[in-house]
């Protein structure tokens, strides 16, 4: 949500096509040894496997909504079933959903820096690199969730396009739900902002009036189609193959018969993992887990998930600002962020899924990433520059030195290559 009235920002100042510059080299970076490791490795397993046989109208992992495996089956038709094109659905959505990470913040603050800064944190911080190299379900998840409040922020910001803006946010948050269930509560808070606000500006008339509230002439019944018709409608679509299985097919006016079985699915998972978390871990990135570390297409090479140390630990005391100066200060952009990333978190916290991984985080950090951006604009705009600069350069350097460890580069010191990277005990 902007940080002042909703105002039509200027074009000269839109950072359109720096944001589209990071993008595509983001992308290039991404792409490069992307068909490497040529054979599935980690949860690649169960997606792979789940697309294949949804190309016979097989039921596979039922545990998980559909859409991202639909995609890595459409990308396997089209392009072929190797590594390279298992992997090119996360890799292009992954850009595609940085892009739309900055818009968002652009249109959120009205600021060119904080929305390149964010760029550069999030193409930094590891987990958004690293889960746009693998074929699972995350990225898809995440990418519809930047584009949905890319169009939330900009239907705030431009009103006269709110309408057709929160129809297409609400087409992404449908198809981010139908990714992955993780973006469930962030999901929520959209249309129960736009409740709140209504109610507090137009009293009884709440459920009509188009004055007031985050995108003036919506009424608040116009915006339940939107952000809640609109994304059960479509992540019920992306069932629809599920509709013609040859065994167990889903009768398409039961889908709450099947989503019990999902939920029952999701609680049975109960081993023991040895790179299993909590989310109190995640927050001072504890603990790391190792994608993959062997010997592979004629090297040794690793991919280990633990988040860029430097704009990590920023982004805590980021949160706080944030919290502190949307509250006090009325700075939406920075509370929105901050509400944001507790409320990702939070599920987590309370969830009863015994089985978590770092890789949870992703969500979460992403907005974590969005409130350090915020709280760096801040302390450039105050005088302090060299803060600002400096834990940019530091993130950036830290990047570039966890680089081959995080992309499957080759190895030069045999087995215990990794040592150098293992700044933690808890990371090996």
């Amino acid at each position: 949500m902007p940080n002042t009235a909703p105002t039509s920002l200027s074009r000269e100042q839109d950072p359109a096509d720096w944001c589209a510059v990071i993008a595509v080299f983001f992308l290039a970076l991404v792409w490069h040894r992307l068909g490497i490791p040529s054979k599935i490795y980690f949860d690649e397993v169960h997606y792979i496997k789940a697309a294949r046989a949804l190309l016979e109208l097989k039921r596979a992992n039922p545990e998980h909504p559909l859409l991202g495996k639909e995609i890595i089956a459409a990308s396997i038709a089209l392009l072929g079933d190797k590594p390279l094109f298992w992997r090119v659905p996360s890799a292009l959505l992954g850009a595609l959903g940085l892009f739309a990470f900055g818009r968002a913040l652009w249109f959120a603050s009205g600021s060119r820096f904080a929305a390149l800064a964010g760029m550069g944190l999030l193409a930094s911080d590891f987990a958004w690199f690293i889960q746009s190299r693998i074929a699972m379900l995350d990225m898809f998840m995440a990418s519809f969730a930047m584009i949905a409040l890319w169009m939330l922020a900009a239907a705030v910001r431009r009103p006269e396009q709110g309408r057709w803006r929160l129809a297409l946010a609400g087409i992404a948050l449908g198809l981010s739900i139908a990714s992955k269930w993780s973006i469930l509560p962030a999901a929520m808070l959209p249309g129960l902002t736009f409740l709140a606000m209504k109610l507090k500006a137009n009293g009884r008339r709440f459920l009509i009036a188009k004055e007031g509230g985050p995108v003036r002439g919506v009424s608040l019944l116009e915006a339940a189609l939107w952000l809640g018709l609109v994304p059960l409608a479509a992540y019920w679509c992306t069932f629809a193959p599920s509709f013609y299985y040859h065994d167990h097919a889903i009768r398409p006016l039961a889908m709450i018969e099947h989503h019990r079985y999902m939920l029952q699915l999701q609680d049975s998972v109960v081993k023991p993992h040895p790179y299993m978390s909590q989310w109190y871990q995640w927050l001072i990135d504890w603990r790391a887990v190792w994608y993959l570390y062997e010997v592979v297409d004629g090297a040794q090479r690793g991919v280990v998930l633990i988040g860029n140390p430097v704009s990590m630990l920023a982004g805590l005391p980021a949160v706080l600002w944030a919290l502190w100066a949307g509250i006090w200060r009325r700075r939406y952009d920075a509370l929105a962020c901050a509400v944001l990333y507790i409320t990702c978190l939070g599920m987590w916290a309370v969830s009863g899924k015994p089985v978590q991984f770092y890789y949870h985080y992703l969500l979460p950090g992403t907005f974590l990433m969005a409130c350090l951006a915020l709280a760096l604009d801040e302390l450039r705009r105050s005088g302090w520059r060299w803060v600002t600069y400096g834990t940019l350069a530091a993130t950036a350097a830290v990047a570039i030195w966890f680089y081959p460890i995080i992309s499957a580069a080759q190895l030069h010191d045999g087995k215990q290559s990794y040592a150098k990277w293992m700044w933690l005990r808890s990371w090996r």
